[in-house]
């Protein structure tokens, strides 16, 4: 079995590393190892949905996978949700592509230069109809994302994004590793820990070592099933 572990930086993984042996390295970015007599790639593709994108199409197109994750924090728009949960991001989206007009937004869809169900979008949401069987997965929240350029940090900004999309939480890759998986037909998932609230920016609120840890706890359960 060859699965790919997918993740913006090596911070977001790093405790899970330790747990495998290294095999080969592949290129810059992306490291093959061993664990539980699994074929393990470990692509760290940067942060944002352009850098993901791009890397997902180079090893997509090098290997053929049986199942995809995509790990990493992110930040709640959700209160229910608290920092160090983890949760399984079953809908995603791009929010920002589109066109303001005046205190409106227009969307893809909206301008007509998208369908609303063409292939991968359904109901304009990229939806994981390939989920990964796993019984620790199964186990946890599953919310909707949104997958943006830039966080939201201001009233006014995070007022828009939950009347148009009501997320529950918003990172900076999940929608276009999805988009890549569908496209491919690959299994996946895509499990983040909360890092913070979605409100104005305060380090001291945030806590992403708690997060990393709850992270890697989960996938690491998971690949033990």
């Amino acid at each position: 079995m060859r699965i790919l572990l997918v993740s913006a930086t090596t911070l977001e993984i790093k405790p899970l590393l330790k747990h495998f042996r290294f095999k080969e390295r592949i290129d810059s970015q992306i490291n093959s190892y061993t664990f539980n007599k699994m074929d393990v790639d470990v692509l760290t593709t940067g942060v944002g949905m352009v850098p993901t994108a791009y890397m997902m199409g180079k090893a997509l197109a090098r290997h053929e996978y049986d199942a995809a994750f995509n790990l990493g924090i992110a930040g709640s728009f959700n209160r229910e949700i608290k920092p160090g949960d983890v949760i399984h991001i079953t809908h995603d989206r791009f929010p920002e592509i589109g066109s303001d007009q005046g205190e409106y937004f227009l969307s893809l869809i909206d301008l007509k230069l998208l369908e609303e169900n063409y292939f991968p979008y359904r109901d304009g949401q990229l939806i994981n109809d390939l989920p990964i069987k796993s019984k620790t997965l199964n186990e946890l929240k599953t919310v909707r994302g949104i997958t943006v350029n830039r966080v939201h940090t201001t009233n006014k900004s995070i007022e828009k994004i939950r009347k148009r999309c009501n997320p529950d939480t918003e990172s900076m890759e999940g929608a276009a590793f999805f988009y890549s998986c569908f496209s491919e037909d690959v299994p996946c998932a895509q499990i983040r820990a909360v890092s913070n609230y979605v409100d104005h920016r305060d380090d001291d609120r945030w806590n992403i070592p708690k997060a990393i840890e709850n992270l890697n706890k989960v996938i690491l359960t998971i690949l033990h099933e």
